[in-house]
């Protein structure tokens, strides 16, 4: 969650998504673990949700309710925060909110299958998603809509005068990654050090997996146009839709992290604590926060708000390097808002275990 702050405060920087130099390149690769790690987890907490309640029809009721309120939350309140305007004839995002909704949703069709049962549908389906264009293209342009909210991604239009909705976010492979996450859960339960062996297992023979298949890749291909680094090549791998050896990159490092971030220190880890126990109030917070303090960083360094260029966050292009901000200031203004997320989320984290309301367990 901390991570994905950086990525969203490049968004109002200006500064690419990866780019020729390591500083740049490294700010957008190292959020590249958000994602998977989100979906994964989340699969794992309805596992350990599931132990209880002690029903799977409760499990699925609030699975579909909660998927259904985050895709509502997708189409509103992110989509307005990123841009701070409701212009739906301009962008409307089918962003990660929106690929975690349909997800649960799609999980709780999948829980009345054994626990072994879900991981193989999970592992199927990452394994094979490179299949699904010939399968699309086979169906015929008819139902190309519903490939392109499948896997094929792009933008979809509803009627000839209806919105566009651009799909960024694609359910396969991620409904694959969540099942995945969901089988873990078998693992997170095990006694302390036959959960600690079997993750740290997984996590390095999947790191290892990939470096072997990425590195046969990259040194298999011809030398690339760009002039991009062997390593910068290896770890430049497609997450839309996200590729076999994207998933590799960054869950197979982050499973390996799992035991040691059992051991972290107490100061670090209450504060990532504080944040994982409030996650949808992190998650709907920091975007309108960022955006708006980005504003004012550039009205401070630059004179003028510049609003105009979010009107279709987060695709925003500022082409000008002299325009953008330089990596330190992107830092800066990533430490400020996170510091102020901590506070604010503390501070509903203890509303929240004092005074609950019925609404809180969905925010």
């Amino acid at each position: 969650m901390v991570l994905m702050a950086i990525d969203h405060v490049r968004v109002y920087s200006g500064v690419p998504a990866g780019g020729p130099t390591a500083g740049v390149f490294f700010t957008r690769w190292v959020t590249h673990f958000c994602a998977p790690v989100f979906v994964f987890l989340a699969g794992t907490a309805a596992f350990l949700h599931l132990r209880k309640l002690g029903d799977k029809g409760a499990l699925a009721k609030y699975l579909v309710t909660r998927g259904l309120l985050l895709v509502v939350l997708e189409l509103t309140v992110i989509r307005t925060a990123w841009t701070f305007n409701v212009d739906y004839s301009g962008l409307i995002l089918a962003g990660v909110i929106w690929m975690l909704g349909w997800c649960m949703v799609l999980l709780a069709a999948l829980l009345w299958l054994p626990t072994w049962g879900v991981g193989l549908a999970g592992l199927l389906l990452v394994v094979g998603q490179n299949l699904l264009p010939a399968v699309a293209s086979a169906t015929g342009a008819s139902t190309r809509w519903l490939w392109q909210f499948l896997y094929l991604g792009g933008e979809v239009l509803f009627g000839e005068n209806g919105p566009t909705i651009t799909i960024l976010y694609t359910i396969v492979p991620w409904i694959g990654v969540m099942a995945l996450g969901y089988a873990c859960g078998a693992v997170v339960v095990m006694e302390s050090a036959a959960r600690q062996r079997v993750l740290l297992r997984f996590g390095v023979a999947a790191t290892a997996l990939f470096l072997v298949a990425g590195g046969v890749m990259v040194f298999a291909a011809p030398p690339s146009d760009d002039g991009m680094p062997a390593l910068f090549r290896l770890l430049n791998q497609r997450k839309y839709p996200a590729s076999r050896l994207f998933l590799l990159m960054t869950l197979g490092p982050s499973i390996a992290l799992l035991p040691l971030m059992e051991r972290a220190g107490k100061g670090i880890a209450n504060v990532l604590d504080t944040f994982g126990r409030v996650p949808l109030f992190y998650y709907l917070l920091h975007i309108p926060l960022i955006h708006a303090t980005a504003l004012v960083v550039w009205y401070l360094r630059d004179g003028a708000f510049g609003a105009e260029r979010f009107a279709t966050a987060p695709y925003v292009f500022i082409p000008d390097p002299q325009q953008q901000w330089s990596l330190p200031l992107l830092y800066l203004v990533f430490a400020i808002d996170v510091a102020i997320l901590y506070v604010v989320c503390r501070w509903y984290m203890h509303v929240k275990a004092t005074r609950p309301r019925a609404w809180m367990r969905y925010v």
